[in-house]
């Protein structure tokens, strides 16, 4: 199985520079749609309900300190399976031309990313994982009226 830095070293390479942020958001919308459309995960590292977001960190790790991100050290894209680079390029069809804020906007009316924050207030430090059967029946939920525009494979 790929890893999360697998999956982000990819997406760089795909849409070419971006802030850690948006890099992390839209980690979180591929491994959200994988479990959707491939009915896996896209890579075992867990997702966190951090303050601006779901956060993975060991991506975090990676990144730490810089604003815009390059590249990622140890991710290899080759890792992945052509099944799972459509699964992200369908994410970042529609995705990838978002501002980090909307995304991380978009992740803050979830329920999987408010379900895992429960009883945490507002801008606190928060290591809860949103869990992949959260995001798995979150995003199952949504009509697929609503996800071909950009889930077309």
């Amino acid at each position: 199985m790929a890893n999360v830095l697998d999956v982000a070293q990819y997406i760089l390479q795909e849409r070419g520079s971006m802030t850690s942020m948006k890099l992390q958001k839209l980690i979180y919308y591929c491994q959200a749609w994988s479990l959707v459309w491939d009915e896996e995960a896209l890579f075992d590292e867990k997702i966190e309900a951090w303050s601006n977001g779901p956060v993975v960190r060991e991506l975090f790790e990676q990144h730490r300190g810089q604003f815009i991100v390059a590249s990622i050290d140890g991710g290899d894209s080759d890792n992945l399976t052509d099944d799972q680079k459509e699964t992200i390029d369908a994410v970042l069809a529609y995705y990838g031309d978002k501002t980090a804020q909307w995304l991380s906007d978009l992740s803050h009316m979830e329920s999987p990313w408010l379900a895992a924050r429960k009883g945490v207030p507002d801008g606190a430090n928060c290591e809860n994982e949103i869990t992949i059967a959260s995001m798995h029946e979150y995003y199952c939920s949504i009509p697929k009226s609503e996800i071909t525009s950009y889930a077309q494979r």
